[in-house]
C-alpha cells in the first residue's frame, strides 16, 4: 500500500528547495540541516574565494567541511568547477538529513538536482528547455532503483554558466552531487553546427564519468539516451 508523502518547500538565498517524505518531522529536520549546510558554504568561500570562482576540479584539505570535500570529489570525477556541484550536494545532504530521522521516503530537490531514496514508487518529472516537452516526461523511481541522484543542465536557461548548445542534459548518478557536476561537464561539449554529432560526443563524455548511470541529452529536437536509467513515463500536466 503506498504510504501518505508529506511535501514542504522553502527559499532561501537563490535556493529554491522541495522536500518529499513519509515523516513530517524528517522534513523540518532536513530543513534545518539545509540552512546550515548553506551557511557553511558561504563560510567556506568568505576564506577560500577561488572554490566559488575557480571552472576546474580544486583541492581542498582535509579539514575541509564535509559537504566542501564532497563537493571538490564530485567536480574532480566530472573534471569542473566544485560549483557545479553545489544544489546537488544540498540536495544529497538534505536526503540525508531526512534518513537520519527514519524517514522511508527521502526526496530532496534543489533547484532541479534531485536526490531520491525510496522504499516505495515516487515519479520525478523532468526539465528541459525544448518547447513542449519540460514537465511531460519523467522517470518512476522503484525502491531498487534508489538511492539515486538526478540533475539538468541546459544552456538555455541563463541559471548556469554553460559553454555547449544543449536544451537540456539529464543525467542519472550515484547521487545528486556527481549527477550536477557531470550534467554540466556533458552540457558544455554539446555544441558545434552538426547536432547529431554533438549529441554523440555528449554521450561519449558521460560515459566517461564514473559513477554516472546514464544520460539523456535533447537538442533542438532530436534526443540521445545512454545508460541505465529509470523507466519513462508520460507526466500528466
Amino acid at each position: 500500500m503506498q504510504k501518505q508523502l508529506y511535501e514542504q518547500g522553502f527559499l532561501i538565498r537563490k535556493s529554491k528547495i522541495h522536500l518529499k517524505s513519509d515523516s513530517e518531522k524528517a522534513i523540518f529536520e532536513a530543513i534545518k540541516d539545509i540552512k546550515n549546510y548553506l551557511k557553511e558554504i558561504m563560510s567556506y568561500i568568505k576564506i577560500h574565494p577561488e572554490f566559488q570562482h575557480t571552472l576546474r576540479p580544486i583541492n581542498v584539505l582535509p579539514d575541509a567541511p564535509e559537504l566542501i570535500r564532497y563537493m571538490a570529489n564530485s567536480a574532480l570525477k566530472a573534471g569542473v568547477g566544485p560549483m557545479a556541484s553545489v544544489a546537488g550536494a544540498i540536495a544529497d545532504f538534505g536526503m540525508k538529513a531526512m534518513l537520519r530521522s527514519n524517514a522511508k521516503t527521502a526526496v530532496v530537490e534543489d533547484g532541479g538536482e534531485i536526490a531520491v531514496t525510496t522504499d516505495q514508487p515516487v515519479i520525478v518529472g523532468l526539465l528541459s528547455s525544448y518547447p513542449g516537452l519540460s514537465g511531460k516526461i519523467g522517470f518512476y523511481i522503484a525502491k531498487e532503483d534508489s538511492p539515486l541522484g538526478i540533475a539538468t543542465s541546459s544552456s538555455k536557461t541563463g541559471r548556469v554558466l554553460s559553454f555547449g548548445e544543449a536544451d537540456s542534459v539529464t543525467i542519472v548518478a550515484d547521487n545528486a552531487s556527481l549527477a550536477d557536476a557531470a550534467a554540466t561537464a556533458v552540457c558544455n561539449v554539446v555544441a558545434g553546427t552538426d547536432i547529431c554529432k554533438s549529441i554523440r560526443r555528449g554521450l561519449d563524455r558521460a560515459k566517461e564519468i564514473s559513477g554516472v548511470h546514464g544520460v539523456i541529452i535533447i537538442r533542438e529536437g532530436q534526443i540521445g539516451l545512454w545508460g541505465r536509467l529509470p523507466r519513462i513515463i508520460n507526466v500528466k500536466g
